[in-house]
């Protein structure tokens, strides 16, 4: 029974890894995302019934991809009886499937590039192509893509089921482009990573405060496009830089209790030298070009930080001159309300003051806790007890991540 439990285990840990790349393949393969969906829950299910007698075999995600095939297949031909097309459809898998081995393996690491391209079409509305590439690409659940968009949950869903139908019934290809059509996608398809990115480096909901495996799976999908495009794009680069600089403090930014740590105080000795030379290499190469976007002046912004020795020693007066640029090419109220906090750190926390307050009229920022702990820090700092307790509070009611919450509970407590 051990053994049993051990593999029921390691399956449970190669549905959590290679989940999403299977269920690319299997889109690539049946043409149709829910097909593929069930055709994914069925091989897993196979496995459990399979493996703890036979064994995990030794390509876990090819085996799951050839049952998830066959199942679809059987799927097919058991609905076929009502409807000649699925027979048709059913017949055609089955020739496929005889493909080799080797040829599956070499199509399945580029099968979720393709993937994300294809959920980044312009034929479909943007919101859609970032919903439908998070939640089928990456796995997030409705309700976590709805909080990256500040949206209900509902409406995301909404926009899935119609970009799966678009897709299907525009036959919209299953391909990477080439040319003018693929820098034409290239933006969209940056968005999503970042917001792949960005769920993992601070989880929307759970307890589980970081996620490495999404962060580390939006850097490695950056990668992929970096190389794939036959020109340097400068916003890729600048991304992916981005991306490493955050995840370069990914040891420090949780205390051993598992709460989470202030950039002020993280031990800097912890932080991966090598990725953010990385990093700083890519940005001095996007901005050589002088054809630089939001993403690279993000980067740069972040490389600041990582390269001070300490909070008190950062570069302050650069900060705020390179938020002023960003704020030029991309404003928007968290990019406003970012600047502000650099502000206060520059010239101190009544100038913070003075740039937030006005800014708290905007609806994304009045529902938005980060906005309502930023002004919460400048009036601590200015002794304003009972107005960095109000703050505070209202950013706790808003706060979802348990870790949060924890933190921002601290924070009040402290001010007694």
């Amino acid at each position: 029974m051990a053994a049993r439990g051990d593999t029921e285990q390691q399956i449970q840990r190669i549905f959590s890894s290679e989940s999403r790349r299977v269920l690319a393949t299997l889109i690539r393969l049946l043409g149709d995302f829910d097909l593929a969906e069930d055709a994914l829950q069925d091989a897993f299910i196979a496995a459990l019934r399979q493996w703890p007698d036979e064994g995990v075999p030794d390509n876990p995600r090819a085996w799951l991809v050839s049952a998830g095939r066959f199942k679809a297949i059987d799927q097919l031909r058991r609905r076929a009886r009502y409807n000649e097309i699925l027979h048709e459809q059913a017949q055609q898998l089955e020739q496929q499937a005889t493909v080799s081995m080797e040829e599956e393996n070499a199509a399945i690491e580029d099968d979720r590039l393709r993937l994300v391209f294809t959920c980044c079409h312009p034929g479909l509305a943007r919101e859609a192509q970032v919903a439908l590439t998070l939640r089928e690409v990456c796995g997030l659940t409705t309700e976590e893509i709805a909080r990256a968009f500040l949206k209900r949950p509902s409406t995301v869903a909404q926009r899935i089921v119609r970009a799966k139908a678009k897709i299907r019934d525009a036959k919209i290809p299953y391909e990477v482009p080439e040319g003018d059509e693929l820098y034409e996608r290239l933006h969209a398809v940056l968005q999503v990573i970042y917001l792949v990115f960005n769920e993992g480096y601070l989880a929307s909901s759970g307890e589980l405060l970081l996620r490495h495996d999404l962060s580390e799976e939006a850097i490695r999908l950056a990668e992929l496009v970096l190389r794939l495009l036959p020109q340097p794009e400068p916003e890729c680069a600048g991304l992916l830089a981005l991306m490493l600089l955050h995840h370069a403090r990914r040891a420090t930014r949780m205390d051993a209790q598992g709460e989470l740590v202030l950039l002020e105080d993280q031990d800097r000795s912890q932080w991966d030298r090598e990725e953010i030379a990385r990093a700083d290499a890519l940005i001095r190469r996007a901005l050589q070009t002088q054809r630089f976007g939001p993403y690279t002046l993000q980067a740069a912004i972040a490389a600041i930080h990582a390269q001070a020795p300490s909070s008190e020693a950062t570069d302050w007066q650069e900060i705020v001159g390179l938020y002023d640029l960003l704020l030029q090419q991309m404003p928007s109220p968290v990019v406003a309300l970012n600047r502000a906090v650099a502000l206060a750190m520059r010239d101190g926390p009544r100038a913070g003051l003075a740039a937030l307050e006005p800014l708290m009229e905007d609806k994304a920022l009045a529902d938005y806790h980060l906005a309502h702990a930023a002004l919460a820090d400048m009036h601590r700092r200015l002794g304003n007890i009972a107005d960095a307790r109000r703050d505070y509070e209202r950013a706790l009611t808003l706060a979802s991540q348990p870790a949060e919450q924890r933190f921002l509970r601290q924070r009040l407590e402290a001010l007694s």
